[in-house]
């Protein structure tokens, strides 16, 4: 299998939203996301933009128009009363301050932060759930503990 791109990694996740531009900042406060690309197009409407946390990298586009095959089907949750296909998971060094963060720029904690540990033979994580402002829905984890070998 060939590499991806530089600075890209194999999969990422592209996430629309009704009010794209204002998602971006809110990710960025509220998540720790950094712009690394943003393309504003008519009346400051996102046209392509990419934010990345470590090594990990998501797109934020602009419902609206189909402009290209498919992209009438790509919608923010707020338009489907809440419904979500997929949940984003990312890793963060302290799953509760993260929480805090989120939690004090307006996020949605759905799930508070909790321990699962399924035995020695398997990883341990922490984890919390949070809904954006227009409905996504992310989980964010820490690693606690590695799996033991068997």
């Amino acid at each position: 299998m060939k590499s991806a791109p530089p600075g890209w990694p194999r999969i990422s996740s592209s996430v629309f939203y009704e009010e794209a531009s204002t998602a971006i900042d809110w990710l960025c406060k509220a998540f720790g996301f950094e712009v690394r690309l943003k393309v504003e197009g008519e009346a400051g409407r996102i046209e392509h933009s990419e934010l990345v946390f470590g090594e990990g990298l998501i797109m934020v586009n602009q419902c609206g128009p189909a402009e290209r095959p498919g992209q009438e089907h790509m919608q923010s949750p707020r338009a489907l009363n809440g419904a979500n296909t997929q949940v984003l998971c990312v890793y963060v060094d302290d799953v509760d301050s993260h929480c805090a963060r989120a939690r004090a720029a307006g996020a949605r904690i759905f799930r508070e932060p909790e321990t699962s540990d399924y035995g020695a033979e398997y990883a341990s994580d922490r984890t919390y759930g949070a809904a954006d402002p227009e409905g996504h829905l992310w989980f964010f984890m820490q690693r606690i503990r590695e799996p033991h070998a068997k």
